[in-house]
């Protein structure tokens, strides 16, 4: 399974997502997206998953705040236990033997994060 982890400000764009997530890797070859529980109804988001047809994954925040990731956000850590949620979102989605193969990337204007992982799935 490979899986996309999404970061993401409330203002993203349908834009800055796909620029961060195809900066990670080749969309075409992922096998679902995967972000915050409290994020997925996000409509730049939901219009991601379809432009590449993708479920989305939801992982709360308290899965998020037990994996470690690479990457070291002070704002992200303090706010949801993790370093990066596109990271975390990545790994927890994969499943077992979950490890990321492109850590975190960032659109241009910084409001989406993008980051994949693969492993055996549930």
């Amino acid at each position: 399974m490979r899986v996309a982890g999404l970061g993401f400000k409330s203002n993203v764009t349908l834009a800055s997502l796909r620029e961060a997530l195809q900066a990670a890797g080749d969309p075409k070859r992922l096998t679902a997206v995967a972000t915050l529980s409290e994020r997925i109804e996000t409509p730049a988001l939901q219009l991601l998953a379809r432009e590449f047809n993708l479920p989305v994954r939801a992982i709360s925040a308290e899965v998020l705040a037990g994996i470690a990731t690479p990457t070291q956000s002070k704002f992200v850590q303090e706010r949801f236990g993790a370093g990066s949620v596109a990271e975390a979102a990545a790994l927890a989605a994969a499943g077992r033997r979950a490890r990321l193969v492109c850590s975190r990337t960032v659109s241009k204007d910084r409001t989406a994060t993008a980051a994949i992982a693969e492993g055996e799935g549930e």
